[in-house]
C-alpha cells in the first residue's frame, strides 16, 4: 500500500455500494485536478487506512476522507471532498452552516438505507487501466 504523504488525500469508499460507486465516478468526472486517491473500505489498502487512523471497520457506515492527517467522517467527508470539485460543484460545502447533527441525521439515513435505495454489486469495482493509479491497492 502506499503511504499518504505531505497534502496527498484518500477517500475510502463502500466498494460494493452502486451509490458509493457512482458518487467515485461523479468525482472523476468533475474534480478541478487528479489529487484525490480512493480505496475501496473493503480492500487490503482500505483496511489497512482504517487501521492506521484507528477507524473501526465494523461500525463504519460512511465514506471517509483522510486528508494532511486529518479524517473526516460522515458529512464532514462530503463537504471535505466537495473541495476537490470544479464549480459550482464545490459550493456543497456553503451546507456546512446547517447544524452537525441535523447533517449527520440525514446522511446516516441515507447510508443506513443505501443497499435498499441504490442496490449493491457484488464486488468492488475495477478501475479502468487510465484511472488504476488514483485506487490505492
Amino acid at each position: 500500500m502506499e503511504n499518504l504523504k505531505g497534502k496527498e488525500a484518500v477517500l475510502l469508499f463502500d466498494g460494493i455500494c452502486n451509490l458509493c460507486n457512482s458518487s467515485v465516478q461523479f468525482i472523476l468526472k468533475h474534480e478541478k485536478s487528479s489529487v484525490l486517491k480512493f480505496s475501496a473500505i473493503q480492500s487490503e489498502a482500505g483496511q489497512k487506512l482504517l487501521s492506521r487512523y484507528n477507524i473501526d471497520p465494523v461500525h463504519t457506515n460512511s465514506v471517509i476522507l483522510i486528508k494532511d492527517g486529518k479524517v473526516y467522517t460522515e458529512s464532514d467527508a462530503v463537504f471535505a471532498t466537495s473541495q476537490f470539485l470544479k464549480f459550482p460543484f464545490n459550493l456543497g460545502k456553503v451546507l456546512v452552516i446547517v447544524p452537525k447533527p441535523l447533517r449527520n441525521f440525514l446522511y446516516k439515513k441515507v447510508a443506513k438505507n443505501r443497499y435498499r435505495w441504490f442496490g449493491k454489486k457484488d464486488s468492488c469495482m475495477i478501475p479502468t487501466p487510465d484511472l488504476k493509479n488514483r485506487f490505492l491497492q
